[in-house]
């Protein structure tokens, strides 16, 4: 059989376009000792392969020109030589990368449920999406019922599950998300207190209406001007949770607010990543399968067919024209 992979053709400069990328055609391999292979069923696109484009050092040291794209993906164990992982099993992979096939040696492998929920669930709410929002609420967040919170990039893949969990937790909801029809999926559908729109010419005021008595949390996933409108509502003690920038990660860094209420409102500012919580990833299944299979948390996924499209699903999520959960089925 043969693999067919997206590799980074070249860096690129702001947003991503077609070019920055290529095909490549592989034999795909024979498991080693200690391997397995997984036939990818669907990819889940990550913002952060952004951040691994570019040759500025991250958390992640950056892709090289000839690699294959990193994300989520999700299949079935087609060859085995792991003694955990056998043939006709299904695994989530944190990266299977932008690929047909992956090979693991079993980091960052996770069995899924296939009972549970659809595979490509596994990607989102039950996956690596719903255990970041999770993680950064439940280890950073403190949240204590009544409280204000507010999250970024709302109708998203994280974003929408900060909103949800806030919300079973007794939090008052405001998501901050891009155009009318987003904004009221976010209400009415997922169940949120407000939504506000960063693309409106009152966006400050009208976060600052929606949030009457301040922000306890802020849920980062953008950075930039979004950021900066949050800032000077943050209450007293208020927990800012950086999760992401995907509005720098295109090279457009703002000049960021300004630093004195840190000091003068006793803030608690937490980056995080996801990676480094991994063994909580037990106890997130466990309460957020319970919250899915009893309706009391929905799902929206943005599903592109086929792996050519992978490029194009990803430029388009980058420029916020996904509508949920950002997912291509091979």
């Amino acid at each position: 059989d043969m693999n067919r992979q997206i590799i980074l053709a070249s860096r690129p400069h702001g947003l991503p376009t077609a070019s920055n990328f290529e095909i490549r055609t592989v034999a795909v391999p024979e498991p080693l000792d200690g391997q397995f292979i997984l036939k990818n069923r669907y990819l889940g696109l990550a913002p952060a392969a952004r951040l691994r484009m570019g040759e500025q050092a991250s958390y992640a040291p950056p892709l090289d020109i000839g690699d294959v794209i990193y994300g989520q993906s999700v299949g079935e164990v087609i060859a085995s030589r792991h003694a955990g992982f056998a043939v006709g099993e299904r695994v989530m992979l944190i990266n299977g990368g932008w690929q047909e096939y992956a090979v693991s040696k079993g980091g960052g492998a996770f069995k899924i449920d296939p009972a549970l929920a659809h595979d490509s669930v596994w990607l989102g709410a039950l996956g690596t999406s719903g255990m970041t929002a999770w993680v950064g609420l439940t280890e950073f967040g403190r949240l204590e019922a009544a409280e204000t919170v507010v999250v970024s990039a709302a109708s998203g893949g994280v974003g929408s599950m900060v909103g949800q969990i806030a919300r079973l937790r007794d939090c008052r909801v405001v998501g901050i998300a891009g155009g009318a029809a987003k904004n009221a999926h976010v209400v009415e559908d997922l169940g949120f207190d407000a939504c506000v729109d960063y693309r409106s010419a009152t966006f400050q005021q009208d976060l600052a209406a929606a949030c009457p008595l301040g922000i306890d949390v802020y849920f980062d996933n953008v950075g930039g001007t979004v950021r900066d409108a949050a800032w000077p509502l943050m209450n007293r003690s208020g927990r800012i949770i950086v999760c992401g920038m995907i509005a720098e990660y295109n090279d457009a860094f703002g000049a960021g607010p300004s630093w004195f209420p840190v000091l003068t409102k006793r803030l608690t500012i937490s980056g995080f990543l996801m990676s480094d919580h991994l063994h909580h990833r037990d106890a997130f299944v466990a309460e957020m399968s319970a919250w899915y299979k009893t309706g009391q948390v929905r799902i929206r996924e943005d599903i592109t067919e086929g792996f050519e499209n992978v490029p194009t699903a990803f430029i388009r999520m980058l420029s916020g024209s996904n509508f949920g959960k950002t997912i291509v089925k091979l």
